[in-house]
C-alpha cells in the first residue's frame, strides 16, 4: 500500500503550477476579503505557500529586492505588508494584480 503524504508537501507540489497558483491566490483573496480577523490572514499564508512552491522564501526575497528576515516576518501570521512589498512579491513571482 502506498504511503500518504503529508498535505503541506502535497500541496507545494500542486503551486509549482502557475494556473493552479493563481487559482489558489485568488481564492485565498476572495476569502481574506470577508473581513474577519482569521480570514485577513489568509492571502498572507496562502502567497508563502506559493513563495515556498516557487523557489523558496531566499529566492523570492532577491527577486523582489526584499531583506530575506523581513520577507519571512511579512509573511508570517502576524505580517502587516505594506503595499508597495505587496506588489514587489506579486511581480516576483510573475504575477499581476487584478479586481473585477
Amino acid at each position: 500500500m502506498a504511503r500518504s503524504r503529508k498535505y503541506q508537501e502535497f500541496l507545494l507540489e500542486q503551486l509549482q503550477d502557475h494556473d493552479f497558483a493563481v487559482a489558489y491566490l485568488n481564492e485565498a483573496l476572495h476569502e481574506s476579503l470577508r473581513g474577519d480577523e482569521e480570514s485577513q490572514k489568509l492571502f498572507l499564508m496562502a502567497l508563502r505557500n506559493v513563495a515556498e512552491a516557487q523557489g523558496g522564501i531566499g529566492a523570492l526575497a532577491k527577486k523582489a529586492n526584499v531583506g530575506r528576515e523581513s520577507l519571512y516576518k511579512t509573511l508570517s501570521g502576524t505580517g502587516n505588508p505594506k503595499w508597495h512589498t505587496l506588489v514587489s512579491l506579486v511581480i516576483a513571482l510573475g504575477l499581476n494584480l487584478r479586481l473585477t
